[in-house]
Order: structure tokens, then sequence, then C-alpha cells
């Protein structure tokens, strides 16, 4: 059976079917496709750096760009970048590829940012390294820190475990007041034991015992034993 548009083009004379036939049918794919934008390459010099951008010299081009994302290094003046320029007056940074002097490196990121590691360790490796951040959060199942000196200096210092354990040679401690609370305290010391204070005062709601082979109470003024019976003997 024929279909009304093959007898149509049918009855067309030969020329003019060819004609019909290729304005129906669809344009090749190379012509479907937009055109690719043209980009060039170029090598340049930082001349300036702004919050807006960088000036980039390289022979008669002068040109102000961004730095791509993927551009971690921030450049500076001076640096040697490679630069891709997509539009006349649209250039972008691609890296840094030298740079003269001791400046400082800068990383700098956008936005949130997270280094992830799927298999493997991370490791930083520096003769100084230091955290700078307005909060500073650490999470880990397990952890263990060896250093030969530690100093720690803050307004407000919080410990909470269920088990804490201190293990040293000598311990200092420097307060204007203490206050300690638990439900049981025993405390063993294998030399002397000492107290000095302005006042002591030791209360007991059931039972005060002193015990020792020599026990000595001297009082230089007054010495006062009170209660409903006091046996000595």
């Amino acid at each position: 059976m024929t279909s009304s548009s093959d007898a149509t083009l049918s009855s067309l004379p030969a020329r003019s079917r060819r004609k019909a036939r290729a304005a129906a049918s669809p344009p090749p794919r190379q012509q479907q496709q937009q055109q690719a934008i043209a980009a060039g390459w170029c090598v340049g010099t930082v001349s300036a750096c702004s919050p807006e951008g960088f000036a980039v010299l390289s022979s008669t081009l002068h040109r102000n760009g961004r730095r791509a994302a993927s551009c971690l290094l921030e450049p500076r003046v001076g640096d040697s970048v490679a630069c891709m320029e997509v539009a006349p007056k649209e250039l972008w940074i691609l890296a840094v590829l030298q740079r003269e002097g001791s400046q400082a490196h800068v990383l700098r990121l956008s936005g949130d940012t997270r280094v992830q590691v799927d298999d493997g360790a991370l490791t930083f490796a520096a003769p100084r390294l230091a955290l700078h951040g307005d909060q500073l959060e650490v999470r880990a199942r397990e952890g263990r820190m060896a250093v030969e000196s530690v100093e720690l200096v803050g307004r407000h210092l919080r410990v909470v475990g269920s088990v804490v354990k201190l293990v040293g040679s000598v311990l200092s401690t420097v307060m204007d007041r203490v206050n300690h609370y638990s439900r049981h305290y025993v405390r063993t010391t294998d030399g002397t034991d000492r107290v000095a204070a302005t006042h002591l005062e030791c209360e007991a709601k059931q039972l005060l015992r002193l015990s020792g082979e020599h026990t000595l109470v001297n009082g230089e003024k007054l010495v006062k034993t009170r209660g409903g019976q006091i046996h000595f003997g």
C-alpha cells in the first residue's frame, strides 16, 4: 500500500522529488552540534593583583583575568602563569608555572571544602604546622599524641571522660579556688603528706578517725575537747 506522501512525491518531476526529499531529510549530525568555543593559550606574567582579578602581561597582550577553580595556588605579582583566553575580555589563569623569590605559597579555595582519602593515609609534614580558625573540631575513634613539650592556654578548659588517668613524676597546680566532689575518695602517700593552711576544718557526719603509731596534738594556746562521752586509755 502506498502512502499519500509517497503518492504526492511520485506525481512530481524527478528533479522536484530530489529537492523535496532533501528538504524533508534531517540535517547532518555535524550541523546539529553547536560550534565549539574557540580558545587561545598563552603564557604571561602577573603584573597586578586585586580582589576583582589579576592583570597578566604576555608580550603585547595585556589582559585582566580571573583564577580558574582548578588553580589552587594563589597567583602573586611576578609569577609566570599559563592562561586561556576564551573571549576578548575573558582570560582564565589555569596554573602558576614559576615563582621567583621567597613569597609565601597560599592555596585559596572558595566555599566549603573537603579533602577525602578513600584508601590510604593523609600525612602533613612540615617544620612548623599551624591551624587558625574560629572553631576547631576533631573527631576520631582512637587518638594518640606524642610531643616533647605541650602548653595549653585558654580562658575555659573542660575535660569530660568516663576514665581519666594522669601519670607523671611531678604535678604542680596553682589555683585561686578548688572545688572537689566525689562519692569515694582514696589517697595513698608513701612519704610525707603535709597541709599548710590558715584555717583547717575537717567535718564528718558519722565517724572521724585519726590513727597512728605516734599521734601528737599541739595547741599553742588552747586545746579543747567536747563530747557526750570522752574516753582516754
